[in-house]
């Protein structure tokens, strides 16, 4: 058996990842169709690791048409046991000014298309534990490599997803901060929900671009401004993969990596053969 390989997605700007070699590009077809682009594969430190453009090289693919179930299941399908997500998103809180990572440990949902969060249905139902949907493990490694290359970075808080592509308005952005957010994007929340179906273990690399527009000494949160932020971020956030990625245990035994011996509830004479096959990747240990 292969070891387990590791997941990162993120933007266009870390595909360059320092130290990674024997570089090739994979096209992955999925029952839940295409992933947002070719999915970049190398080594490195002698690790198998995956890198998939969440909205497609040159940034084409917006919040609300990602498909999700098709990324993580084509990273899964590839041996991935641990992904980090590299993602941008807005402070809601004072103390997180811009270019700080926070390292989210809960979401909040405000997204409306629920329907697209799960790899189950048709005839297999099954209901995973969410109460923690972060990994705690990653999340705390890449924590403790974020301190050790100086980095300013808080471990823990409330991701909260919007559905976008607009930012949020004033009113929103105010009520999300006083109810105690701590940042908001629009992508995180599909990945971790599926990365939990999927027996993955996921952790994710917050990047504060702006204040969103709650702070009203500030500007108005921009694309241009915000893509002004992201560049500076991506050293960083490379700098801190390449750290992290080789501390990541060769073993996938976490908690997380079976997140499906109490979430299915279908019994397994029941299954249908054609869900069953869909969705072998999944489910191949129980077969």
């Amino acid at each position: 058996m292969s070891e387990p390989a590791i997941g990162v997605i993120g933007g266009s700007g870390l595909y360059h990842l320092e130290g990674l070699t024997d570089v090739t590009e994979h096209a992955i077809e999925t029952p839940f169709g295409a992933p947002s682009d070719l999915i970049h594969g190398g080594k490195l430190a002698g690790r198998q690791v995956y890198f998939l453009p969440r909205h497609g090289r040159g940034h084409r693919i917006l919040p609300h048409e990602l498909n999700h179930r098709a990324n993580i299941f084509a990273l899964r399908s590839l041996g991935v046991r641990w992904i980090i997500c590299v993602t941008a998103v807005g402070s809601l809180q004072p103390q997180y000014p811009p270019r700080t990572i926070v390292l989210p440990s809960q979401f909040f949902d405000r997204t409306s298309r629920r329907h697209e969060h799960t790899f189950f249905g048709d005839g297999i139902a099954a209901h995973i534990a969410f109460a923690e949907p972060i990994s705690k493990g990653l999340r705390d490694m890449i924590f403790q490599s974020a301190q050790s290359l100086g980095f300013p970075v808080h471990n823990g808080g409330t991701y909260v997803n919007m559905d976008g592509p607009a930012f949020s308005t004033r009113a929103e952005s105010d009520t999300n901060r006083k109810l105690g957010f701590d940042v908001i994007g629009m992508t995180n929340l599909g990945e971790a929900k599926l990365a939990r179906e999927a027996e993955i273990a996921l952790a994710t690399i917050a990047l504060i671009t702006d204040y969103d527009c709650w702070k009203i000494d500030e500007e108005p949160v921009t694309a241009e401004a915000v893509i002004s932020h992201l560049l500076a971020n991506a050293e960083s956030a490379k700098r801190l993969l390449a750290d992290v990625i080789p501390k990541i245990p060769r073993l996938a035994d976490w908690p997380e990596h079976r997140a499906l011996d109490s979430a299915l509830v279908t019994a397994r004479e029941l299954w249908p053969e054609k869900t069953t096959k869909r969705l072998r990747p999944l489910l191949e240990r129980f077969l």
